[in-house]
């Protein structure tokens, strides 16, 4: 099973060059990997971390790797893991999740993460931002890139839907990603979109807000639009989502804004009302999809995005404690980012055991045999 699981990192981060000169490769690249993921699984937070993990664990590792020179040093990992090219290692990474995820269906959200224990104000050192793909259906990070430095998402979302077949998938992304580039990228790329619009696309959102407002103040005779509403009650909240949605043949010859966005079938507006104690917020966002007007489902969609937040930024902020990481060093912070989302879909693979990530990754601490099973969900 450990020969397996070598072997598999070897092929997948085969693309990986080491970025030691020879006379400083004391200790083997796949050796600084295996220790690193392994340790990153069963709890590890930082390189001293890391480097305690083997040491506890030398024994072990010396059955399937060549520790002749023993466990690599804490500044051994920091600063192999910052001189490592981060498109090379989120390639390697891309390429395991490909063999693991099976074909993507269903709703994938695209979402950055601002990595703030990265910033570093004594350098002048902005926090890096880190964009993911994430299937919502099986809960798996696909892949991610990192924001350039001066630059925002939109620059790394095009980066990021390449990496993906998105045939039969319904791509979802905030208001940031709604440009014309990318909804053609998703439709090009055999996907649906359904987009966040907000007051920055100016004249596109100007002629959808009248049109829903309107709708609502029945000025339109004979407009037809599909409605769908779910309430939820639950943990002293109670919350009420609607949704109104128009179809295309539907809309005015003044919508001109309208012509330049490919595959372009629906707007939506969708309502949420949330009522905590005595407390009631509401909120209003428009949409845009190359769906047909099918409020359910455009409902549903919005819905499976919110999980990237619940289900990956949340998971890896409280079990991975990734906001109080002070990882800053080079391509560190975003090296140890594809760490964690290798461990978090290797932990979330494994589904014997019904309990949270933070709980998982203390039990493959704690036991051999749970560490093995885990990495056996991925590593066939």
């Amino acid at each position: 099973m450990t020969e397996a699981v070598v072997a598999s990192i070897t092929e997948h981060f085969a693309g990986v060059e080491d970025p030691r000169i020879d006379r400083t490769k004391e200790h083997p690249l796949i050796n600084i990997l295996v220790i690193a993921i392994c340790a990153v699984i069963c709890g590890a937070d930082s390189w001293t971390d890391i480097e305690e993990f083997g040491v506890a664990r030398e024994e072990w590792f010396a059955g399937f790797l060549d520790l002749r020179n023993g466990i690599p040093s804490h500044d051994t990992f920091g600063r192999v893991f910052g001189l490592i090219d981060p498109v090379q290692f989120q390639q390697g990474f891309e390429s395991w999740v490909r063999t693991v995820s099976g074909l993507i269906a269903g709703v994938v959200a695209i979402d950055g993460k601002q990595l703030c224990g990265s910033k570093d104000r004594g350098l002048g050192q902005k926090a890096i931002t880190i964009v993911s793909a994430w299937a919502t259906v099986n809960g798996l990070v696909l892949g991610q890139r990192q924001v350039p430095s001066k630059s925002n998402e939109i620059k790394a979302i095009p980066e990021v839907l390449a990496l993906l077949d998105l045939h039969g998938c319904i791509v979802t992304i905030d208001a940031i990603g709604c440009q014309t580039a990318i909804a053609a990228q998703i439709v090009e790329q055999g996907g649906d979109y359904v987009l966040a619009l907000k007051g920055n696309q100016g004249r596109l959102y100007e002629d959808t807000s009248w049109l829903f407002a309107s709708l609502r103040q029945q000025e339109f005779a004979g407009i037809e639009y599909d409605f769908c509403e779910t309430f939820d009650e639950g943990h002293g909240r109670v919350e009420l989502r609607q949704c109104w949605a128009i179809d295309s043949k539907y809309w005015p010859e003044r919508f001109q804004s309208l012509a330049d966005w490919e595959g372009l079938r629906s707007l939506a507006l969708i309502r949420s009302e949330r009522h905590v104690n005595d407390k009631v917020t509401t909120e209003t966002r428009y949409f845009i999809s190359s769906l047909e007007a099918d409020a359910a489902t455009l409902l549903n969609a919005k819905r499976s995005h919110w999980g990237i937040e619940n289900g990956l930024h949340w998971v890896l902020d409280i079990a991975f404690r990734e906001d109080d990481s002070r990882i800053r060093t080079d391509h560190a912070p975003a090296n140890m980012n594809v760490l964690r989302h290798m461990a978090f879909n290797l932990l979330k693979m494994e589904t014997t055991l019904k309990r949270g990530i933070k709980t998982k990754r203390l039990k493959c601490g704690w036991s051999d045999a749970y560490l093995f099973k885990v990495l056996q969900a991925g590593f066939h």
